[in-house]
């Protein structure tokens, strides 16, 4: 099993990239967020793999955090969800996004993500509930309130960002009606 890579990055074409370790040429497959953080080509990499052998091929995943590739062998272990699967749902949301959808069960978060229908992101909630948080190290998720998940979702459905709408959840008071909590919410955002 290989668990670890360091070397010299060669070649970057998204999702796939070349590192060098010592003559060696490995081929790893990274998530997004993983491949936007990669040094300049040429330049020291390490990263954290997973090592995938099936009948027909031999595939290297990586990793820039021990965190991704812990949600990443989570999401392998479920019915249905395969490398590539898992691999495009990490490269859509981070694992804390992903810890907070699960956390706060919302289905909607996933069904964005390319790949993923509702049946799949309903499976992946249901699968992953208690498995993802705290013991990632991820536990500044904080479960908040049925009315905040709602305007959360209203800012979403806005067309705001994920951050945009958790940075004015976090200015709003905790026990605010939905209506009031969105018109306070877009003000807030407005400036």
């Amino acid at each position: 099993m290989i668990g670890r890579l360091s070397g010299t990055l060669l070649e970057k074409n998204p999702p796939e990239i070349l590192v060098d370790c010592q003559g060696v040429g490995y081929e790893v497959q990274v998530t997004m967020g993983t491949f936007y953080n990669l040094p300049n080509l040429g330049e020291k990499v390490n990263l954290q793999t997973h090592f995938v052998v099936r009948e027909d091929a031999q595939i290297l995943y990586g990793f820039a955090t021990a965190q991704e590739r812990a949600a990443f062998r989570e999401l392998i272990k479920i019915s249905g969800v395969g490398p590539r699967t898992a691999l495009a749902v990490l490269s859509g949301m981070s694992v804390a996004e992903l810890a907070q959808a699960v956390t706060q069960q919302q289905a909607g978060r996933l069904v964005k993500v390319p790949g993923i229908g509702k049946k799949t992101a309903e499976r992946l909630l249901l699968e992953l509930k208690g498995k993802l948080g705290a013991d990632m190290g991820l536990s500044g998720t904080h479960p908040v309130s049925d009315a905040q998940a709602d305007i959360q979702q209203a800012l979403l459905a806005l067309g705001y960002s994920e951050r945009e709408a958790a940075a004015a959840l976090k200015a709003l008071p905790m026990d605010v009606q939905v209506s009031e909590g969105i018109k306070l919410a877009l003000k807030a955002l407005a400036k």
